[in-house]
């Protein structure tokens, strides 16, 4: 039977020694140090808050309190373990809750105040940007097909994905 460990890809948290299980990188199993293991509590403890208080004025400070960390340092230890910024990561959320809500039928201006967004432009931009259409032609389409699943699987499916930045 394996492990938790053997079952679970993990990421290099960078100066920590990896040992590697047989040369698949999927199967790389990390040590890490007491200190890393708290940053990473507080990390998802800021992330957490991230998913429940989309819709609240949250700013970078004000996540990295809640992670018990300095701003900089939070956000630089927040894009290692996450693999983006935490406002990537926080507009995600709000873009995500945006499409079931226009999905619904609600107004792209009502949505925009939902999530927690203060500018309409602002808020279509990046929505174009994830989504790759406008809040407008996004409610206008038959999104029928999303009925018939369940609501579990429809989170994941639709799920804004972003491409990876162009270094």
């Amino acid at each position: 039977m394996q492990s938790a460990t053997d079952r679970c890809p993990t990421r290099d948290l960078g100066h920590s020694e990896a040992v590697d299980r047989g040369g698949d990188p999927s199967r790389t199993v990390v040590a890490v140090t007491p200190e890393e293991l708290a940053d990473l509590a507080h990390l998802r403890r800021a992330r957490d808050r991230i998913d429940r208080d989309y819709a609240q004025p949250l700013d970078v400070p004000a996540m990295a309190r809640a992670a018990l960390m300095s701003p900089a340092h939070f956000s630089r230890k927040f894009r290692a373990a996450y693999g983006e910024t935490p406002y990537s990561y926080l507009m995600t959320r709000r873009i995500e809750r945006a499409k079931a809500l226009l999905r619904q039928g609600m107004s792209v201006t009502d949505t925009c105040v939902a999530v927690g967004c203060t500018s309409l432009g602002s808020f279509s931009s990046r929505f174009t940007e994830i989504v790759g259409e406008t809040p407008s032609q996004y409610r206008a389409r038959d999104h029928r097909d999303h009925e018939v699943v369940p609501p579990c699987v429809s989170k994941v499916t639709t799920r804004p994905r972003r491409s990876p930045a162009k270094v």
